[in-house]
């Protein structure tokens, strides 16, 4: 059964009254968490797109640049979004019970953040409101405020790509301490890791992106330091 065959599924009690938060208790066992991941990343995508005061197509559609969507699965997928988008509930409570449901998972946790920000850059522009959102759902998700930062670097024009803060490293770091960083990196992004996590296979565009910033600033560091 496929991934969006499951997440169907649960649009469909979702249309019969069940709740998101019932939803997500039902998918806490960890075959499932790659479809509350989906289900995640969408519905805080769409509590997301209220942040800068409007909801754009290319916003509403900006997770098919998190997942490889198939046309026939596009429909359940817009479904989820509307359905989050026009719920009452806060996206506060959204990110607490996504938090208890991966619970110290925080690797899957750090990889739906970085989905958000995939989400919150489809119309090129970092609205202030999307940070404050962005924040909000790092403090309850306890994402550290330095892996914070990293990602925020990695995803806006605006911000500086220092290669030091890709990695997660300091410039005092001698070389062999960086190649070890940077090793360790690669390994948390290879797609096996990220699936253990509870990560798709279907949002693995994400590790190719995390892949790409990582070698580039690694290069530059290697450059710079005539290595």
């Amino acid at each position: 059964m496929s991934l969006w065959t499951r997440i169907t599924e649960a649009v469909s009690a979702l249309a019969n009254g069940e709740g998101l938060s019932h939803v997500f208790e039902r998918l806490r066992t960890p075959p499932e968490r790659r479809v509350a991941f989906a289900i995640a990343v969408i519905a805080l995508g769409a509590k997301m797109a209220k942040a800068d005061g409007q909801v754009t197509r290319g916003e509403i559609f900006a997770f098919r640049e998190v997942f490889q969507i198939a046309k026939e699965d596009e429909a359940g997928a817009a479904r989820v979004f509307n359905l989050a988008r026009q719920d009452v509930a806060g996206f506060e409570e959204y990110a607490s019970r996504i938090k208890a449901m991966f619970g110290d998972q925080t690797g899957a946790l750090s990889d739906l953040l970085e989905g958000l920000f995939h989400i919150a850059m489809a119309d090129g522009h970092y609205h202030p409101d999307e940070n404050l959102f962005l924040e909000r759902v790092a403090e309850i998700f306890e994402v550290p405020r330095r892996e914070f930062e990293l990602m925020r670097c990695r995803f806006v024009p605006e911000t500086a790509q220092d290669p030091y803060q890709v990695l997660g490293a300091s410039p005092d770091d001698d070389l062999a301490t960086l190649r070890k960083r940077y090793r360790e990196m690669v390994r948390a992004s290879h797609p096996d890791r990220m699936v253990a996590r509870g990560v798709p296979v279907e949002a693995m565009r994400m590790a190719e992106k995390r892949m790409v910033d990582i070698n580039h600033a690694w290069e530059r560091i290697q450059s710079q330091r005539g290595a």
